[in-house]
């Protein structure tokens, strides 16, 4: 494993962490499926990423990127939800940091052919 910074990686993973206290959050207040359904998308955008770095081909790397990007668009659909739904909470920071991912796996993806 590289120990140089790589940014998407990192805020990925950092992101994963918010979304594991989030999702707690949300089953404390027994908000089950939702907090399934932003645990599951939410922590894979880490995950495709990390996969991505070992990618056997630029191909390889771009379409585990681009399944990474799927998931932060879902990710993003969630909290918008949360975000609207009476009775949620939502944290605005992590609505910005998904988005912020979106932007930075969008720019990833385009230049990479």
């Amino acid at each position: 494993m590289s120990t140089k910074p790589n940014l998407i990686v990192d805020l990925t993973f950092s992101f994963s962490l918010k979304i594991i206290g989030f999702t707690e959050e949300l089953e404390s207040k027994r908000k089950f499926n939702m907090a399934n359904q932003l645990f599951r998308s939410g922590t894979s955008i880490g995950s495709n990423v990390r996969e991505a770095q070992g990618a056997e081909s630029k191909v390889d790397f771009r379409h585990k990127c681009k399944v990474a990007y799927k998931e932060a668009e879902e990710t993003e659909y969630w909290l918008s939800l949360c975000k609207y739904a009476e009775s949620y909470p939502f944290e605005e920071e992590m609505y910005n940091d998904v988005q912020s991912i979106i932007k930075v796996l969008g720019k990833i993806i385009s230049s990479t052919h």
